[in-house]
């Protein structure tokens, strides 16, 4: 132990040794904001969107935010950005299944490789899962992705970065509703209010969402609520206030169908799903403040607090009584019904300077940043969709420290370099209380890992910049993963974090009408993190590793301005992700399968058309996606399809008034396909059919006090 302080010690001396060395330089005449805090890295905040960063970046705002959707998912908006592969499963107890460059996709539920966050503030806990649910969809100004290398300077599971902003209120009180009606029972409606008065803004909203759901028993209701208040202290400093909270009691959960199960009847639940009522609540609030100070005219201070609590209470498939060993002999199980009652809160200080070296123009920005969960985790026997006897008691901390530095350097006109190192302290601890099973779960697992990467752009001409880029990163396994083995109880201390080593070479083209982006990528992986066999006696997941993976792409994005108002967007990833070399516990090697779960094409096109002068749009989207894997063997698998949708929309301003009906219409064709798999799932149910054709059609309607 004494020998681990020493080296900490010796990697924080020489850190605060090279802030020191490079802070007597001169500052900057440029103000141009590296960024802080962290979850706002390399040049997020507006007005930088073309800056010459060695990094894949794809940005969605204005119009293409709503594009005449129901405003229910984040997934309906990331479905045109390249390398991300975001999907609404049908089944709100589950979330959605987002993942970048292939990290991410075995998670069957929340978000496993992906960071989020949302003006600055995680919505991905300290443990690496994240919830999409959380973002404030009714207030969005734009929404960036970032892939790449250099994504790994975000810390533990970044294989990517969804980042959200929220919108500045008007400057006069405006009040506004959007509501929306459409197939299946949906139903959304949206009631918001945003305003300034001298120094302080507002923007707060709230939101219903219900649906009776495509398939049987996936009933949901969904409350949210969102807060954003700011002040401008003075010249120099701000502050900002996010308040989230969300309610979604008793959503039904219809569970995986088999093949067998599918070609039936598509829209069914599965026998298990009824009989044990399995269904999931979740109730989450959260909030966070911002403090930003210039400090000088080279020196800006940033200061990040949040903290909340998740209370979740999850029915599952079976009754989670007793556990059948090897021998045959029964073993306590863990229960079927879960209890998760959470706390979590972190803070970050953050340091940005602008200053020169050899007579350049360098930035930096460098902070620390503390995180914490707690988590109390109850486990009960399922008696038929009831809870029944105590089975698994146990509190767990995840506590996260990360010490970070990033620099851009232009050693000359046309060149730039960005460098950044993050050093990361993980900590899991299980404190078993039910001793009722005679033995003591309780465990450890400390991870400790340094996240170098380094990029460097070259801008040829004004309209065309050149960039690659290289980079470590790491995931730890969440503590929903390590909560079950194979077999018997307790964590799975066996389970190990991925590591992963990623190369990037791009260019970005822009033009008057126009942008395209292009990248070439690599990932290499040691120990995987994958779902493994089931849980004896039930349809629980557990996770293991591969011990060796790749992944090679390109993404392609480009976004024209044609004439007679004609404009034109398309996403397309080609993706080869498979395992180099991974030995299951039969035996059985799967060297040089596909990784399960990931397409090896995916592409979006859209043709919009917008009446001058007018206020009518309407556009027609193309989305297609090639076969996907449901098993690490390759025998389980889901054809390709393409779809067609169709929407429309009018804006038009009537005094004080702004009424805006829009229709869409999905699956144009009527195509039977599966939306989403759930990878290696016990019983061969990985299968979560997709709609066929599908309506929506709602109405907003804004008033403004002027």
């Amino acid at each position: 132990m004494t020998r681990d302080i020493r080296m900490t010690c010796t990697r924080y001396s020489l850190f605060i040794a090279l802030l020191a060395s490079i802070y007597s330089g001169q500052p900057m005449a440029e103000n141009a904001s590296l960024a802080l805090p962290a979850q706002r890295i390399l040049g997020s905040q507006p007005g930088t969107a073309h800056l010459p960063q060695p990094l894949s970046r794809s940005i969605i705002s204005g119009d293409r935010l709503n594009n005449a959707n129901a405003g229910a998912h984040i997934s309906e908006s990331l479905q045109q950005v390249p390398g991300l592969l975001a999907l609404d499963r049908q089944n709100h107890a589950q979330d959605l299944q987002i993942s970048s460059r292939g990290f991410g996709a075995r998670a069957s539920f929340g978000v496993r490789g992906v960071r989020l966050s949302q003006d600055g503030i995680p919505l991905t806990m300290p443990d690496g899962q994240g919830q999409p649910a959380l973002f404030d969809l009714d207030n969005l100004q734009r929404l960036e992705v970032l892939r790449g290398p250099l994504a790994s300077l975000y810390g533990n599971a970044s294989g990517g970065i969804i980042q959200a902003f929220s919108a500045e209120p008007p400057l006069f009180p405006t009040l506004d509703n959007r509501s929306a009606a459409g197939s299946d029972g949906l139903w959304r409606s949206r009631l918001r209010y945003g305003a300034q008065y001298g120094d302080l803004n507002l923007s707060t909203n709230l939101s219903r969402l219900e649906s009776d759901g495509y398939r049987d028993h996936s009933r949901v209701r969904r409350d949210t609520g969102n807060l954003r208040l700011g002040w401008d202290i003075d010249e120099l400093s701000s502050l900002t206030l996010l308040v989230n909270s969300l309610d979604q009691p008793d959503t039904q959960d219809p569970l995986g169908l088999s093949a067998s199960e599918l070609r039936a009847d598509r829209r069914q639940s599965v026998a298990a799903s009824r009989l044990f009522n399995t269904r999931k609540s979740v109730r989450h609030q959260q909030a966070g403040l911002n403090y930003q100070r210039q400090v000088h005219n080279a020196d800006q201070l940033t200061f990040m607090l949040y903290g909340g609590t998740r209370d979740v209470q999850q029915f599952l498939g079976f009754p989670g009584d007793n556990q059948q060993r090897p021998d045959g002999s029964l073993r306590p199980g863990s229960g079927g019904v879960i209890e998760l009652d959470r706390s979590f809160h972190g803070g970050e200080l953050g340091w940005e300077r602008q200053t020169l070296l050899f007579n350049q123009p360098l930035q930096l920005a460098a902070g620390l940043t503390l995180d914490h969960q707690g988590e109390q985790r109850r486990g009960f026997v399922n008696l038929r969709g009831s809870k029944g006897e105590l089975r698994r008691n146990e509190y767990n901390r995840v506590d996260s420290r990360d010490l970070w530095l990033i620099s851009r350097w232009q050693p000359a006109a046309r060149w730039e370099l960005t460098a950044g190192l993050r050093h990361s302290r993980i900590t899991f601890d299980s404190d078993d209380r039910y001793i009722a099973d005679t033995s003591d779960d309780s465990g450890q697992l400390r991870f400790r890992r340094s996240s170098p990467a380094l990029g460097l752009s070259w801008q040829w001409t004004p309209q065309l910049n050149l960039y690659g880029a290289l980079g470590q990163g790491f995931e730890t396994p969440t503590f929903q993963e390590l909560a079950y083995r194979p077999e018997g109880t307790g964590l799975n201390l066996a389970l190990k974090p991925a590591r992963s080593t990623n190369a990037e070479l791009g260019l970005r083209w822009q033009h008057q009408h126009g942008q395209l982006d292009l990248a070439l990528f690599e990932s290499r992986v040691r120990d995987e993190i994958i779902p493994g066999e089931p849980q004896a006696g039930t349809d629980r997941s557990t996770f293991t590793n591969a011990a060796r993976s790749q992944r090679r792409g390109i993404e392609l994005q480009l976004q024209q301005q044609l004439d007679h108002g004609f404009s034109s967007h398309l996403a397309w990833t080609w993706l080869d992700a498979r395992f180099q070399r991974y030995r299951r516990a039969d035996g059985s090697d799967l060297g040089g399968r596909q990784l399960p779960g990931i397409p090896r094409q995916l592409l979006y096109a859209e043709l919009q058309w917008q009446a001058a002068g007018s206020g009518f749009t309407s556009a027609l989207e193309l989305q297609h996606m090639s076969r996907r894997y449901a098993t690490d063997d390759n025998r389980a698998d889901t054809p390709g399809h393409r779809l067609l949708h169709w929407r429309a929309a009018h804006r038009q301003q009537i005094g004080n008034w702004r009424l805006e009906p829009f229709v869409r219409i999905n699956n144009l064709t009527d195509r039977h396909y599966v939306g989403s798999l759930i990878v290696n799932a016990a019983n061969q149910r990985y299968y979560e059919p997709a709609p066929g054709r599908q309506w929506l059609a709602g109405v907003g309607l804004e008033y403004q006090w002027r």
